[in-house]
């Protein structure tokens, strides 16, 4: 049995991996899904003050509560930032690193950084008070505003990634114009020591690819 931590992307909640969870547990497998400070259920914690080390403490402390060892995070899109400074925190209860369509950042990278200019227009379209960006019309309906300075703040990192026994990255080939992980899927493509996959999916591959997305996941086991 294994343990999967899966983390949702800007805007969402831990019931996006619904699906791809109940069809783990299914398998034998222990899941533990996240909500992330300030979104969905807790959306009512969204303040300015609520960055990625917010989100990262998030996650090391579920996996303390939960007394997590061994773990497989799973990050969706922005989550990639989210795992990667938690693996980084706490790498003695991390075993593996899935990225599903996601960020997957180096010392002093922000998501700013890393997308490209259609994202980084979104991220400035924060509401009124500045710092809740709003949910994109193709989200679920369920999806909240998410906390701009989360997208800003660069990652502060001690170790790289190879620590890890194995490093997953699920790529979606169907984007409405340039994919803003591009970048990342060609330069992880390129590195023998990462398992790259692309979906014919879109960004969302847990709704749109979930049989695809279960394979992988069940391989990384």
């Amino acid at each position: 049995m294994a343990t999967f931590v899966l983390v949702p992307g800007a805007c969402h909640g831990g019931w996006c991996y619904e699906q791809i969870a109940g069809q783990l547990r299914d398998h034998g497998h222990r899941v533990i899904t996240v909500t992330l400070t300030g979104l969905s259920e807790r959306r009512h914690l969204l303040t300015s003050t609520v960055n990625l080390d917010t989100h990262i403490q998030d996650l090391t402390a579920v996996l303390v509560a939960e007394q997590v060892q061994d773990a497989i995070l799973v990050g969706h899109s922005y989550g990639g930032m989210v795992i990667t400074g938690a693996a980084d925190r706490m790498p003695e209860r991390v075993d593996s690193l899935v990225f599903v369509d996601a960020f997957v950042p180096r010392d002093g990278e922000s998501c700013w950084m890393l997308t490209n200019d259609m994202q980084r227009e979104w991220y400035l379209s924060a509401g009124e008070d500045g710092y809740s960006v709003p949910a994109l019309p193709m989200f679920d309906p369920r999806a909240t505003a998410h906390p701009l300075a989360s997208f800003l703040q660069r990652i502060r990192l001690s170790g790289d990634l190879g620590r890890f026994r194995r490093r997953d990255y699920v790529y979606a080939k169907v984007w409405d114009g340039e994919s803003p992980f591009a970048p990342t899927y060609e330069r992880l493509r390129r590195d023998p020591q990462w398992t790259v996959h692309a979906v014919d999916s879109r960004h969302n591959i847990m709704r749109d690819a979930p049989e695809e997305l279960l394979k992988i996941l069940l391989d990384t086991v």
